[in-house]
């Protein structure tokens, strides 16, 4: 008998403790990118082995982007390319940005929607690395960038990456706060100007969300980010950060809200529908250009597609999962194996 899907990515173990991670780290650092990265194959074929539910949800999404049954390498590449983007955290975070080509597109756009002078959303997703997105700090000095994650989802990672840059650290707005506290600390962001950074592409079990068209079925996508997006009244931007092997980057940014997003009450939920419903049509068409940057390795397409967010109230939506999620998870972030 087959095992059942895995569908709450929340109650995967995290693969590896604080010693594990930073003994990988610490040679990376002290030999390099380039002799380390061999030993990411042997990584990749443990996990393989011994991360099933990983193995066949990656499968399962193989087979939905490549219209075809996935073969064994493909799955490989699969887990070969997250474990690529976690060993460049390292780098990325470490002040390594001299040693990756990085191609950016869209930053215009990003400057006109701060240069209205109320803040941006930047909406990511777990397609491709979110670090990357980091160097806009290199680019742009004169943006103030806020990332919003959830560092209770991966202790050991996040203790190391914070250990790595705390800088970088000092400057998380961490979502496992309760929720008018991370709303609070968004708005003060945004409210000076700051680019404030998240991932909305996952939903918790126990989260509001809504079915929409991706990949050829339906898949829950949460609704808080769109509706925080409302209450804040500040434009939305989208950015994928899509590895292209070796050390090159494609980081990409563009516009998706000039304006505050509207939601009145009467028509909230066809609006939210269409907005995350469209949101969801970008995420497909960077998925297919980029079909083995997804690092979503859970069930993601599920049966269930009743709507559960439209009848509840905004504000207490915001208070009861605010908190929980990891709108740009850290480690977390790419599910951590």
């Amino acid at each position: 008998m087959s095992a059942p899907p895995l569908r709450d990515w929340k109650a995967r173990p995290e693969g590896g403790g604080f010693f594990a991670l930073w003994l990988i780290f610490t040679i990376a650092r002290s030999l390099g990118r380039r002799v380390v990265r061999p030993l990411l194959w042997p990584i990749t074929a443990y996990f393989l082995c011994r991360r099933g539910p990983e193995r066949r949800a990656s499968r399962a999404y193989l087979a939905r982007v490549l219209g075809r049954p996935a073969r064994l390498m493909e799955g490989a590449r699969h887990v070969h390319t997250f474990a690529s983007t976690i060993l460049d955290r390292v780098f990325l975070l470490g002040d390594g940005f001299e040693q990756y080509q990085i191609d950016v597109s869209g930053l215009d756009e990003l400057h006109r929607l701060l240069a209205k002078g109320r803040g941006l959303l930047l909406f990511g997703s777990h397609l491709g690395s979110f670090d990357v997105l980091r160097v806009l700090a290199l680019r742009r000095p004169d943006y103030l960038i806020r990332v919003v994650l959830d560092k209770s989802q991966s202790p050991a990672l996040m203790k190391l990456l914070d250990a790595l840059n705390p800088t970088i650290a000092a400057s998380v707005i961490d979502a496992a706060q309760d929720g008018p506290s991370v709303a609070l600390a968004m708005k003060a962001a945004l409210d000076e100007g700051a680019l404030v950074a998240m991932l909305v592409d996952r939903a918790r079990p126990d989260e509001p969300s809504l079915p929409v068209d991706f990949l050829g079925g339906k898949a829950r996508f949460p609704s808080i980010p769109w509706l925080l997006a409302a209450s804040l009244k500040v434009p939305v931007a989208l950015g994928f950060g899509l590895y292209r092997g070796g050390n090159r980057y494609d980081l990409r940014f563009e516009a998706f809200e000039d304006e505050a997003i509207q939601l009145p009450r009467a028509e909230r939920a066809t609006r939210l529908a269409a907005l995350i419903a469209r949101y969801a049509g970008r995420l497909e068409t960077m998925t297919r250009d980029a079909p083995f940057n997804w690092f979503n390795f859970y069930d993601f397409w599920q049966a269930d597609d009743a709507d559960s967010t439209a009848s509840l109230d905004e504000a207490a939506l915001q208070r009861r999962t605010l908190r929980r999620r990891a709108a740009a998870d850290g480690g977390g972030e790419q599910q951590s194996y």
